[in-house]
């Protein structure tokens, strides 16, 4: 399980990508979610569905791995399209077999969406896995500091995002060891009715909420005997550096958005 788990995980790498300012991959994620709402029609979607491609080829990161990981997101992907295809019923009918009716723009609807949710989460996982959840850290509380002036704790909300990321394949690693010794003593979760296999969960969820809290509790009294008070006055030991590389991915991605504008239907 969890060689199989992207989520939190990063590889290290010299590819183009890795070598990015953290701050740069955050703010180009950032925008590129906001540009993929602009394509409408085959072409738009073939762009992004291009791009997407390109940028896992140049981070080096294998697209069975990546797919192999996201299995979860990717039944919900294929239920989101038979979602639109068999229960949006306009434009022309394309097949009428006794109780299946599908039309032109379920179809085309369950394809665009489900595109554009598969693309989100490819660019999402591409950032986590080459970047380290310090470097988020970092490049979340730099770009969040202007809200300092409001208030905000920047800090304390990049510290949040980055032990979330940092425990959830620790998680994931303590949900299998618990699975496994449930199974050496006879429970099984995958067969049975519905009701024999929420109550062969539980045993599963009461340890591991258990182990979660116990690790939160030594965190935080770690943190305290270390003198942790925030982030008034703590310094870096790596410094963000914004260079040439990072005006390359952002000159690459307003390109995209004006092919995207002027093959906009």
């Amino acid at each position: 399980m969890l060689e199989k788990m992207i989520f939190g995980r990063f590889i290290p790498g010299t590819s183009f990508i890795h070598k990015l300012d953290p701050r740069s991959k955050l703010s180009f994620v950032f925008l590129f979610i906001i540009a993929v709402f602009i394509a409408n029609n085959g072409w738009t979607y073939g762009l992004l569905v291009a791009f997407t491609l390109l940028v896992i080829f140049v981070s080096r990161i294998r697209l069975y791995f990546l797919l192999n990981g996201l299995k979860p997101i990717l039944i919900l992907i294929i239920f989101t399209l038979l979602m639109h295809i068999f229960f949006t019923k306009e434009g022309a009918l394309l097949v009428d077999w006794k109780f299946i009716k599908i039309y032109e723009e379920g179809l085309r609807q369950g394809i665009f969406i489900s595109t554009r949710f598969l693309i989100l989460v490819l660019m999402t996982s591409i950032l986590t896995l080459t970047t380290s959840p310090i470097s988020i850290t970092d490049g979340m509380e730099d770009l969040l500091n202007p809200f300092k002036r409001f208030k905000l704790p920047v800090h304390e909300l990049a510290l949040m995002m980055s032990i979330s990321l940092r425990f959830i394949p620790t998680l994931m690693d303590e949900t299998d060891k618990i699975l496994k010794a449930q199974l050496a003593r006879g429970s099984d979760i995958s067969t049975g009715s519905m009701k024999q296999r929420v109550r062969a969960v539980i045993p599963l969820l009461v340890p591991l909420f258990v182990s979660a809290f116990k690790r939160a509790e030594d965190l935080a009294v770690a943190m305290e005997v270390r003198g942790y008070r925030g982030g008034e006055g703590r310094t870096r030991y790596r410094k963000l550096a914004w260079g040439f590389r990072d005006n390359v991915a952002m000159i690459i991605l307003g390109v995209l958005v004006i092919g995207l504008y002027f093959l906009r239907g």
